[in-house]
């Protein structure tokens, strides 16, 4: 897995390097640059599944640049300001580290960008069809397999890309297609969308406060534009 470091911060760009020679033994770091432009000049050549990308940098900032960096190229932001959560993943990132980097976190971080790499590797080879049972499941045919997925069994759907992934408590089950068609196909009385890239099982959420959802061992985050929405309609079930 080819990584690059984008930060504007010397002392910055070495912790993230010294991090991921400590923590995978995958990950091949190609370039480590101080600005988005080399960034961009570097991957315009370049093969880079994965970027560490800072978001305060001069110039193009991390938010804008991850907007016009190929969808092949996944994203985890470092960052010291927390407030940018949100906004990350309206551009489907992978994952959000704040300064100074906790190692447990970089490390669930790191083997979560190594996952999805996985499972983006078979897109070639993998062809997706979506057949539904609007009474009790769906099936879903990816790698050359069909997987009969009930409604009751998904946790949440996640966006990734041009692919879905459907997380059950045993598996993930990726196949190609939009978070929209998705939506049509799951009831809206069991599942809501609570931020771009992601749509929750409702009946599987086990607390929620006002910026997250917690589902077994997931924090998902709840975006601006559905907040309200999320509040009034999952409340109001149980009243």
């Amino acid at each position: 897995m080819k990584c690059i470091i984008i930060d504007d911060e010397p002392l910055a760009r070495e912790a993230v390097e010294s991090l991921i020679k400590d923590h995978s033994t995958r990950s091949e770091i190609v370039g480590k640059f101080n600005n988005a432009e080399a960034a961009a000049a570097f991957m315009a050549s370049n093969t880079v599944d994965l970027a560490f990308l800072d978001i305060q940098m001069p110039g193009i900032t991390g938010i804008e640049f991850a907007k016009q960096i190929p969808r092949s190229t996944m994203v985890i932001f470092t960052t010291a300001y927390s407030e940018y959560a949100l906004d990350s993943y309206e551009v489907d990132a992978i994952d959000y580290l704040t300064k100074p980097i906790d190692e447990e976190r970089f490390k669930k971080a790191i083997q979560k960008a190594e996952s999805y790499y996985d499972l983006l590797s078979k897109k070639e080879e993998t062809e997706s069809k979506l057949e539904v049972n609007k009474q009790e499941y769906f099936l879903v045919k990816s790698d050359r397999k069909f997987f009969r997925v009930k409604f009751d069994d998904v946790l949440f759907v996640e966006g990734l890309k041009d692919y879905v992934i459907i997380h059950l408590e045993s598996q993930k089950v990726i196949t190609r297609m939009s978070m929209k068609g998705v939506v049509d196909i799951l009831p809206p009385s069991k599942f809501m969308r609570v931020n771009k890239s992601y749509i929750v099982n409702t009946d599987q959420i086990e607390s929620f406060d006002n910026n997250d959802i917690y589902i077994k061992s997931d924090v998902i985050p709840i975006g601006n534009m559905y907040r309200d929405d999320f509040m009034n309609n999952y409340v109001a079930k149980f009243q």
